[in-house]
């Protein structure tokens, strides 16, 4: 399920919505080519941050995705997933590093084929968590949001490939 976020408070919401849930406000069509992350928690997140992350989903190019980094110091932060297996780690041999004692060395991974991005827990100490459920393996969609360790990141398509 690819969900739809709203732009005012951030709440993910089903695909067929066209009110936020939590708001009430009119929610973008999947034909909009930005994304705005609102902030998980204000007080929390780092000084001097105050803006939400806009993400412009024509600037990603075609056959590939993203996985932006959802709030701390590295908010905005965004990692491409352009090769068939991205692994995610503290190890510096990962494709995406993530420098934290709640990451394990070699956490989880990312494989992509045939249009389908699916996620992987490799063993992780922690566990990988996708939209706050602990997961195996479990195929991304458009809008979910990766937990590893302290690090959410919401794995976002190309505008492109969603049509």
């Amino acid at each position: 399920m690819a969900y739809v976020f709203c732009n005012r408070c951030g709440h993910r919401n089903p695909p067929v919505s066209a009110f936020c849930s939590a708001c009430g406000t009119v929610l973008d069509l999947k034909e909009d080519h930005t994304v705005t992350l609102a902030k998980v928690d204000p007080l929390q997140d780092a000084p001097g941050s105050q803006d939400n992350v806009v993400v412009d989903l024509g600037g990603i190019a075609s056959g590939t995705a993203i996985l932006v980094v959802r709030g701390g110091e590295e908010e905005g932060e965004y990692f491409v997933l352009n090769a068939p297996v991205v692994s995610i780690g503290r190890h510096a041999d990962s494709g995406i590093v993530l420098d934290d004692i709640t990451v394990s060395r070699r956490h989880s991974e990312i494989h992509h084929s045939d249009n389908r991005y699916v996620v992987r827990d490799a063993g992780s100490l922690n566990g990988t968590y996708v939209n706050n459920r602990r997961i195996d393996v479990v195929e991304l969609m458009q809008g979910d949001e990766l937990q590893i360790g302290k690090f959410h990141l919401v794995f976002l398509e190309s505008a492109e490939d969603l049509k």
